[in-house]
């Protein structure tokens, strides 16, 4: 059964995330494994690298699926980029290795967290920045931000609660970019906890606005305590960035 391998991005305002629920059909796993079972006329199913939040955006995206058929990529990859809704961009379709599956042969992933650092709104990246207008001590931000890197237990940066495997994770970097108008933090590592960058993102926040000592990163992560974290920071300003595959 031929495998192949479907690049995507995504404006997640509108979805309630990646994975299909029971209680809804507006995600985007659904919406695509609907799409693609009517181009191919049979039912398929499609696994992503990663499982996106609702109002959670993706630059990239990686999935696989297998079907009956031998395709012919380029003219499906041109039949689904015609009925996608216009939030939904097909990148690229190609056939991959039988094992390749997209989430567990994926080795890493970056996520990007947009912060509007000034008052004046913009209303083009309204849906993809969170406003936090003020002065960010950024210094005291990467300070904290190293002592978080490494392979650690992040149990205090996850949302889930009664989460049953391990919560040790590597995060590889965080790293800073800023212009006069926006702050970005770019979040790499092996793979991410439920809402993890999200916490993260809050948890550096309150640092960079004097509210919490980046000294303190280390108690956070020793004390396994979702509560000792900062506050889960809003959807709207993360997209998944870039995912990684050896070779």
């Amino acid at each position: 059964m031929p495998n192949y391998r479907l690049t995507l991005s995504y404006e997640g305002t509108r979805y309630r995330g990646w994975q299909k629920q029971g209680n809804t059909g507006n995600t985007l796993q659904e919406k695509l494994e609907n799409t693609l079972s009517r181009l191919l006329g049979e039912i398929v199913e499609i696994a992503g690298c990663g499982r996106t939040d609702a109002g959670v955006h993706a630059r990239r995206q990686v999935c696989s699926f297998r079907t009956n058929q031998t395709l012919d990529c380029t003219e499906t990859l041109r039949r689904l980029r015609d009925v996608l809704p216009e939030d939904i961009g097909a990148l690229s379709l190609e056939e991959a290795a039988p094992r390749f599956h997209a989430r567990l042969s994926c080795t890493g992933k970056t996520y990007c967290y947009r912060i509007r650092t000034v008052e004046t709104p913009d209303v083009f990246s309204r849906r993809f920045v969170l406003p936090c207008p003020g002065k960010l001590d950024t210094a005291a931000m990467r300070q904290a931000a190293e002592a978080l890197c490494g392979k650690r237990d992040f149990s205090a940066f996850c949302s889930l609660k009664n989460r049953k495997k391990s919560a040790v994770r590597e995060l590889r970097e965080i790293r800073f970019e800023e212009t006069p108008e926006e702050l970005r933090l770019y979040f790499t590592g092996d793979g991410f906890l439920y809402n993890m960058v999200r916490i993260l993102t809050g948890t550096l926040l309150e640092v960079g606005l004097g509210q919490r000592a980046p000294e303190s990163m280390e108690a956070i992560l020793a004390s396994l305590d979702r509560a000792k974290a900062g506050p889960t920071a809003p959807a709207l300003g993360l997209t998944l960035w870039e995912v990684y595959y050896d070779g």
